[in-house]
This record gives C-alpha cells, structure tokens and sequence, in this order.
C-alpha cells in the first residue's frame, strides 16, 4: 500500500516539475533576451531560437546573424513590438499608428499577407519567433533574387527591409541620410553577432537537451 502511495507521489512530482518547465519556457518565450548585444547569450538563454534561426539558414540560404541584426534593430527582440503613434493637431491628439509594421520583425502587414500567400504560410503570427525568422529569411532571400542584393550584406539588406523592394530600387534611401546610418550601424551588429557565433555555435549546435547537464 505504502509502495502504491509512494508511487504516486513521483508520479505527481513528475507532472508538477513538467508543468513548470511548461510555463517556464512559454514566459520565456514571450520575454525578450536579457542581454541582446551578444548573440551568444541570446541564444543560450532562448535554446529554441538557435535550433529555429537555423533552420531558416538551411531553408533560405540566409547567415544566421543578418536576420538576427535587423531583428535588434526593428523590435530589440519584442514579440509584441510596435511602431510609434501618429499625432494630429500640433501633436495633441494620437491617431494610429505610423505604419502597420508589428511584432518580432516589424513586418508590415501587405508584407505579412504576401509571405503567407507565397509561402503558404497562413497560420503565421508575427508574434511567433519562429514565424518572424522565416519571415525575414524569405525576405532577405527574395532581396537577393529581385535587386542582386547578397544575402550576407547587412547593411544593403537593410535598406531593402526598410525602404521596400521598389523603394530600394528608385533609390529612396538616398534621400534619408539617417536611415544609411542605421544600416550601417545593422551592418556593424552583424559583424560582431557573426564573430561572436564561431566562439559558441558549435555548443549551440548541441541542443538546449543537452545544456541542461552542462
């Protein structure tokens, strides 16, 4: 009876110790990284975003750490990231918001719709951490293919995310002197998250199972 009792109770152990790991791991997923200006630590905090970001590496031929600066710099890594509001009336008076870019890779909503269109996709949420880096390895790939942009240049990469695929192309950037240096600063990012990715990618590479006894 004793050894039934006891059973149990491991039994009951083992269920409550899942189900905090559970929530554990979805309220981390939900928070952004502690420490977003070392990619190391990003993802040996968030163990399921190595496995993700490179799976979009192996999916769309895009370097880990170009998707991963543009993403510091649009949402620093939010999940529920949103551009500022607009104002009218001498700044009183909030109306909307300037754009409908949302989520982990603030991807405008006309943009959303086309990678789910094309991608087939339509469950994604910009939310979804998973969902944003194949979002943006679709977009960096598609850069590539429409303005011969390369995958692993951050900083052209950029101004193709921010001003759009037509903008790019016409030249708009030019007249945002601010905005080529933002990319050029996305550029420096990536240099040093792809630098810092040869000193642990190899224990990344691993498994978050296998950092739980490490």
């Amino acid at each position: 009876m004793r050894r039934k009792f006891t059973k149990k109770i491991l039994l009951l152990k083992t269920g409550l110790s899942f189900l905090l790991i559970v929530l554990f791991l979805s309220g981390c997923a939900s928070t952004p990284p502690k420490n977003i200006t070392n990619i190391c630590d990003i993802f040996f905090e968030k163990r399921d975003w190595f496995d993700i970001a490179s799976g979009m590496k192996e999916k769309w031929g895009v370097p880990i750490h170009i998707p991963m600066s543009i993403m510091y710099q649009e949402s620093s890594f939010k999940a529920k990231a949103r551009p500022p509001k607009d104002y009218i009336f001498f700044g009183l008076i909030p109306w909307g918001r300037v754009s409908s870019a949302y989520g982990y890779s603030q991807a405008k909503t006309p943009t959303w719709a086309d990678y789910k269109r094309e991608t087939k996709n339509a469950w994604a949420d910009r939310t979804d951490f998973d969902d944003a880096m194949d979002f943006m390895g679709w977009f960096i790939a598609k850069t590539h293919k429409m303005n011969g942009v390369s995958k692993w240049d951050a900083e052209l990469q950029y101004l193709n995310y921010h001003e759009g695929w037509g903008g790019y192309k016409r030249k708009s950037y030019n007249n945002k002197p601010w905005l080529k240096k933002v990319a050029k600063i996305v550029d420096a990012r990536s240099l040093r998250y792809a630098q810092q990715l040869k000193t642990c990618e190899e224990e990344l590479s691993k498994g978050w199972f296998w950092g739980l006894f490490n």
